[in-house]
């Protein structure tokens, strides 16, 4: 079972590729934590999380799935659990603070791993998208280190624990990044406040509040979006990245910068 959160794509592509060559289940954190949070593993059956960093941490929304989660294992019968994080750039600390949430659920990872993808944040003026050559040479590098994931986590190799968790891509100074850093952005940056349409730009297609991971964005096709302010955005730019016109804006702080989600053709 492969427990999943994506936004503009990145994770999305690294736990579909996993569901097919492990012929493992998907479940979408973002829609299935609106359920009971209780599963049960089949015999053997594995267990997966797949997210992107938000703020050198998890998402909010991925540690309130974890801290509801209630997995039904088979006594005696450890089930393999690796975690794949995607980032722009770096993790810092995100696997270390998160560890006690999965170990709380009975849950002991004996695969860490981190997949560096095309960025996506822009929401600080000195961050913006890559540049297509950039971004193409990322998506490579991710194919080839996630076949050999796929492989690891196929034969349920539990000796890669130490050389994957020190391999991950923690960055400069990850605890600074990770802590004070990330509570700066939990508190002040992760806000829809910000967000809003340039109206002569708008088509009024309803993509912006269908790709929307909490359902933040009100208004169906025909209408202009607007942001519900119901405490739930994650400043993930899912609607911002996926409008065709480039019509949704991040305060001034988007103003002519890039968009980007995954496509397997870039």
């Amino acid at each position: 079972m492969i427990f999943y959160f994506s936004c503009t794509g990145n994770s999305f592509w690294v736990a579909k590729v996993l569901s097919e060559r492990l012929d493992d289940r998907l479940v979408n954190m973002a829609d299935a934590i609106q359920g009971d949070g209780h599963y049960v593993l089949g015999s053997d059956e594995r267990i997966g999380f797949v997210f992107p960093i938000h703020g050198w941490r998890t998402p909010c929304l991925v540690r309130r799935f974890i801290d509801k989660l209630s997995i039904k294992m088979e006594e005696g019968n450890p089930h393999y659990a690796y975690l794949i994080l995607t980032a722009g750039d770096s993790i810092g600390r995100t696997v270390e603070r998160l560890l006690p949430h999965l170990q709380a659920k009975g849950i002991e990872p004996q695969l860490f791993a981190s997949l560096i993808m095309p960025e996506s944040y822009v929401g600080l003026p000195f961050m913006n998208v890559d540049s297509p050559s950039k971004e193409t040479k990322k998506k490579a590098e991710a194919a080839q280190a996630l076949d050999r994931l796929a492989e690891i986590i196929g034969m349920r190799d539990c000796n890669h624990r130490d050389s994957s968790f020190q391999s991950l891509t923690r960055g400069p100074l990850p605890g600074f990044f990770s802590g004070v850093v990330g509570s700066f952005f939990e508190h002040f940056l992760i806000t829809d406040r910000p967000f809003h349409v340039v109206a002569e730009r708008c088509l009024k297609c309803g993509r912006c509040a269908g790709v929307c991971p909490v359902g933040d964005i009100g208004g169906a096709k025909g209408s202009v979006p607007r942001w519900l302010h119901h405490g739930d955005c994650l400043t993930c730019f899912s609607c911002y990245h996926h409008c065709p016109t480039h019509a949704i804006e991040f305060g001034r702080r988007t103003r002519h910068k890039g968009q980007y989600f995954f496509t397997r053709n870039q």
